[in-house]
């Protein structure tokens, strides 16, 4: 019986590929691809789409873009959407038994590899055409199907460039992948624009700097009321402040506090008997559940300002959610702000005085980041080989047995059934109450954002202690 996978291999061949490296590469040399990488996503997330004649008004996929590291206008617009769309659609098609395939098979892991490759081509090129058919871009009967091509064209080239640079980085060029590194670049790239944006925007009350660090300077050497002023500076609710600047550093410091908690599990060779601990730690599936949480909620507020867009005064969109547009706000211009619906209820109180005005907003929306990401985490676990078999396997075919114990992958993997669940579920719940103690505190990228960018920094951060390329500014030897 032909399997799914093989159906791929005739096109392997015509598929973009990065080759693996002949030699191993030193630390400086993967920093400097990886460097380099970054450099050249940034340079398209600044090039114009050619062509395009966009609409006024709020951007529909504003809240994605955090997760997608898109930039709106350019030919980077559809971020890394379309490598994480087929790596999360791969995983659950291999998860559901769909998708049959031999880890152990190098064939069938470069057929694997393929497909996924396949897929995010082809949902590049659909998205990129829902775009240009959307309408984001200008009526197509007024750019024409040329323009509307050359369009595509671009957001395809976009595509396989973003794809490429993620394979180099997987393939030993570099560190991580290239998903992780653009992520994070994204969030923090937003953080340090929010600090220090030298625009200035009129609120009603005269202009003000939207950067924080400048804000607060312009109150301190202008104002003629320096108590005012400052206050201003710190608690001004309708751009970024002193405050959010200061939680957001409080929100990192935390976060990296809880990544060193973890379970050692007492192992050792089965030959030398030589101590080999592998930890459990708390945070076992990483930031996926808020990936995943923010991918879901994301979906929600674009289908529900489509829907309200068009069907403003049907029942069962305004149950969906309402949407209004403010002059300004600190979640940034263009983007619209659910006023009641479920849109409303998932998404984050804006300040304090929120939470007073709408308990039940407040407790429903802890209520729903807590179980999502406790049940995203869990699930994920058994997608993604992190299972305690799996775990026990992996461990079982590196001859690591437990300290006490006989070589048993069933003792094993009973052992692990008591850590692995836990820590998945506790793990979950407790990134998602950072990401809502980030939230209420206002802190600057949004909670998700900032989750996404600490345990992304982190990751890096341990790949380049284990290569020894950490410079000794960091804690590199």
């Amino acid at each position: 019986m032909v399997r799914v996978l093989d159906m791929v291999e005739p096109i392997l061949g015509l598929l973009p590929e990065v080759e693996k490296p002949k030699t191993k590469q030193t630390a400086q040399d993967r920093i400097l691809w990886t460097c380099l990488s970054l450099f050249i996503f940034l340079v398209c997330c600044q090039i114009p789409v050619f062509g395009i004649r966009p609409k006024a008004g709020s951007d529909p996929f504003y809240w994605m873009r955090v997760i997608l590291a898109s930039n709106k206008g350019t030919i980077m617009e559809l971020g890394i959407s379309p490598i994480v769309t087929a790596s999360l659609i791969m995983q659950l098609l291999q998860g559901a038994k769909i998708l049959s395939m031999d880890e152990t098979s190098a064939r069938d892991r470069k057929l694997f590899n393929g497909a996924q490759k396949a897929f995010g081509l082809i949902i590049t090129f659909v998205e990129s055409c829902a775009y240009v058919m959307s309408g984001m871009y200008g009526d197509v009967g007024d750019i024409g199907v040329f323009v509307a091509l050359l369009i595509v064209f671009q957001l395809m080239v976009a595509g396989i460039i973003c794809l490429l640079l993620d394979e180099l980085l997987q393939k030993g060029y570099g560190f991580g992948s290239g998903i992780s590194l653009f992520i994070a670049c994204s969030i923090c790239e937003t953080i340090i624009w929010k600090a220090f944006s030298p625009f200035t925007i009129s609120t009603g009350r005269g202009a003000e700097f939207e950067g924080a660090i400048i804000a607060f300077f312009q109150q301190l050497l202008f104002s003629t009321n320096k108590v005012r002023g400052l206050k201003d500076a710190f608690y001004r609710p309708h751009l970024p402040n002193v405050i959010n600047l200061l939680s957001t550093f409080l929100v990192f410091l935390v976060v990296i506090f809880f990544q060193g908690f973890a379970v050692k599990i007492p192992l050792q060779h089965a030959g030398t008997k030589q101590p080999a601990p592998q930890p459990i730690k708390l945070f076992y599936t990483s930031n996926m559940p808020i990936i995943l949480q923010t991918a879901l909620v994301s979906n929600l507020y674009f289908i529900s300002q489509v829907l309200y867009t068009r069907f403003p005064t049907n029942v069962f969109v305004s149950l969906l959610g309402k949407w209004e547009q403010p002059g300004f706000s600190s979640t940034g211009f263009g983007a619209s702000v659910p006023v009641s619906g479920l849109a409303y209820y998932v998404s984050p109180p804006q300040s304090f005085s929120d939470c007073l005005d709408d308990p039940i907003h407040v407790l429903f929306y802890i209520v729903f980041i807590l179980t999502t990401c406790a049940l995203f985490s869990k699930t994920w676990i058994g997608i993604s080989k992190q299972a305690p078999r799996d775990v026990a396997q992996q461990w079982n075919q590196q001859n690591l047995v437990l300290v006490g114990y006989q070589q048993t992958q069933e003792q094993l993997q009973a052992h692990l059934e008591k850590y692995i669940p836990t820590a998945a579920a506790l793990g979950g719940m407790c990134i998602g109450a950072l990401t809502i103690m980030a939230d209420f505190l206002g802190a600057i990228g949004s909670g998700t954002g900032i989750l996404l960018a600490v345990t992304f920094i982190y990751q890096y951060k341990e790949q380049l202690e284990q290569e020894k390329g950490l410079p000794s500014f960091l804690g590199g030897r």
